[in-house]
């Protein structure tokens, strides 16, 4: 048995996340999987780097999978292209070391988030992009976000539905910037907690349209009490950006 890791990305429109699920739901995983055993008939069961909520994409995304027969890595990359629906793309295959988990190895992701800042909807972006008309003030916004950054217990900032018991997670690096009328939020840390990324981008919109101060971040932090903070921005605009090992 041979351990491939593959680098994928995908757009996440028409899935209900990356990870498998009861009740024959259509996910990334699923069709991968597929695609494996119609392209050289095993049966496989592959590892990714993450979950994704229903409705989010992502540009680099690390998976591995251990298979038995003799095809290479360009006929692997190369053959998995060939079958694979057109939103699914294999970006890059290797060999790696039988201990190599796409998960468990992962040091840590950068997501992007981005916002269509318009009035005028635009057919391009839609499943995309989230859009808002009000004005954001990237500079502001800018300067509040670093209030993220560190190490903290950011159970403020994630889902009531969330069950892990250790919510401190470091973040890296955070910045908001505009391009146009697309504003980009990108965020890096060793890891996120179920809707976090969503949270913090919906908690910069309030400091934006004022429902918050802009100093607000670091005492929602302290008070680890999830009414404090934003709203949930919808997935359509997410992405995992990149992965690092």
């Amino acid at each position: 048995m041979r351990n491939f890791r593959l680098k994928i990305a995908f757009l996440g429109t028409a899935y209900h996340g990356f990870q498998r699920q009861e009740g024959g739901l259509k996910t990334v995983q699923g069709e991968i999987e597929r695609a494996i055993f119609k392209l050289i008939g095993e049966k496989a069961a592959i590892n990714g780097c993450s979950r994704t909520d229903a409705g989010v994409h992502a540009n680099e995304f690390v998976i591995n999978v251990f298979l038995a027969g003799t095809i290479d890595c360009r006929g692997l990359q190369y053959g998995l292209n060939g079958v694979l629906p057109p939103d699914i793309s294999v970006l890059e295959v290797q060999e790696a070391p039988e201990s190599f988990h796409a998960r468990f190895d992962c040091k840590g992701k950068e997501y992007v988030y981005l916002i269509h800042n318009s009035e005028i909807k635009s057919p391009f972006y839609a499943d995309r992009m989230y859009r808002s008309w009000y004005p954001i003030d990237e500079k502001k916004l800018g300067r509040a976000c670093k209030d993220f950054i560190g190490k903290h217990d950011f159970k403020a900032f994630c889902a009531a539905s969330c069950e892990k018991e250790d919510t401190v997670r470091e973040i890296f690096d955070y910045d908001v910037s505009r391009i146009g009328d697309v504003v980009k939020f990108r965020v890096s840390g060793d890891g996120f907690l179920y809707n976090m990324v969503r949270i913090t981008v919906g908690t910069l919109l309030f400091i934006n349209d004022g429902k918050l101060a802009e100093d607000s971040v670091p005492k929602i932090i302290a008070s680890r009490d999830r009414t404090l903070a934003g709203k949930t921005v919808p997935p359509q605009g997410l992405y995992l950006n990149r992965v690092f090992y």
